[in-house]
């Protein structure tokens, strides 16, 4: 007799683990609120669907933070081993400019989705739509819409994080949690915009301005790349990665300092003698015609440094790669693009089963791990679905 499988959840790590389960042993449904599966991945695709990152496999993993905590899972099941899958279901993948894994051209978002779906439906996986869970009775079994009860023998969860709750992640979650006693973490914005108080007349003239090919650090770790310039301060994948390092400030200090590098090509010795030798001695002149800064960047500057500073070549090589900036807070969570939080890391075994319940499993974002956009996000949740498919695959015991 084959044994039950309860998915809640119907994102990436629900329906990669439904893909990797062996039917042959188990009856698989999947409990979602939406009325549609898989809204989330098919809201991560709008403006280009960035499935994973091409990086070696040493590198990708150095992106989690904690580095040790999913290491495993992703080298079981890394980047490289999801484009081959794609592959065999008819899904071919082509590297960006940027090392981002995309589609390749034509192929659309509810495609990708689609061909995911009609696995499941070969597989004979029961999918049940509009079912919101609500929690466990008092002998464990779970409810939903309130009047809905289901008895499974492996119970797997993958609600998700607290961000983006119009696709259903919301984090509402916690409370059945912690009424297990089951430790949980508040959520944090992560991969978000960063408040910064800009001069109005700044924010007049610079506002939606990108600052390209830059390098942002924070407590020592660097992140490089482009950000826009918004009312409400920076965001863009070039401060996305220092999400965790400014959260730890955050939390130290009340606030968070970051030092932009506007020309992280050259050596600061090279900047500066390019300075002294410009042939015109008006600096504006020479950080837009000899240094070719943007107009943006020249006006962060001259808005941060006295006139001393600004007028010597030394000083102003300095602080052209080393401009500090004061980050006083995050954007609200539903907008951004992921959270840190939720359960426990310590609450679940290296297979995501709670130590406390067993035979239920969490994985995804409703766990408490952190990386930055590019891929990374979907890589893991891809890898925590297989991984743990395989190894309810290798229990032998098929019946009570």
């Amino acid at each position: 007799m084959k044994r039950s499988v309860a998915i809640v959840g119907g994102g990436a790590s629900a329906l990669f683990l439904a893909v990797s389960l062996d039917t042959s042993k188990y009856k698989v449904t999947i409990y979602e609120r939406n009325k549609t599966l898989g809204r989330k991945f098919l809201v991560a695709g709008k403006g280009g669907f960035n499935l994973t990152h091409s990086e070696p496999v040493n590198m990708l993993t150095a992106r989690y933070t904690p580095i040790d905590f999913l290491h495993s899972t992703i080298t079981r099941f890394d980047n490289q081993h999801f484009r081959d899958w794609l592959a065999s279901i008819g899904i071919q993948t082509f590297v960006g400019s940027s090392k981002r894994v995309y589609p390749i051209k034509g192929i659309k978002p509810i495609e990708v989705l689609k061909a995911v779906l009609n696995i499941l439906e070969e597989k004979e996986v029961q999918i049940k739509t509009e079912h919101t869970w609500m929690g466990w009775d008092e002998d464990n079994t779970l409810i939903f819409n309130k009047n809905t009860s289901i008895k499974a023998d492996f119970v797997i969860f993958a609600l998700g994080g607290g961000s983006w709750k119009v696709t259903g992640s919301d984090g509402l979650w916690q409370s059945f949690f912690e009424e297990k006693n089951i430790k949980t973490v508040p959520f944090q914005a992560s991969n978000c915009a960063f408040k910064i108080e800009w001069n109005q007349d700044f924010i007049v003239k610079h506002e939606g301005t990108p600052l390209k090919n830059i390098a942002i650090r924070c407590n020592d770790n660097i992140q490089k790349g482009e950000v826009v310039i918004t009312k409400f301060g920076l965001e863009g994948n070039g401060i996305y990665g220092l999400s965790p390092q400014i959260r730890a400030s955050f939390l130290k200090e009340g606030v968070a300092t970051i030092y932009l590098d506007f020309k992280s090509v050259w050596t600061l010795s090279i900047l500066q003698k390019k300075i002294e030798n410009a042939p015109s001695r008006n600096m504006g002149q020479v950080l837009k015609k000899t240094i070719k800064l943007s107009p943006a960047a020249i006006h962060i500057i001259k808005s941060k440094l006295s006139k001393t500073d600004y007028l010597n070549p030394e000083r102003l090589a300095f602080y052209i790669k080393n401009l500090p900036l004061t980050i006083i807070d995050t954007s609200p969570i539903d907008e951004a693009i992921s959270t840190v939080g939720g359960i426990d890391r310590n609450e679940v075994d290296p297979n995501f089963q709670f130590k406390q319940l067993p035979d239920h499993f969490c994985i995804g974002e409703m766990l408490d791990w952190d990386t930055p956009t590019g891929g990374y996000l979907l890589q893991a949740c891809y890898s925590m679905g297989l991984y743990l498919g395989e190894y309810l695959n290798q229990q032998t015991r098929l019946s009570h």
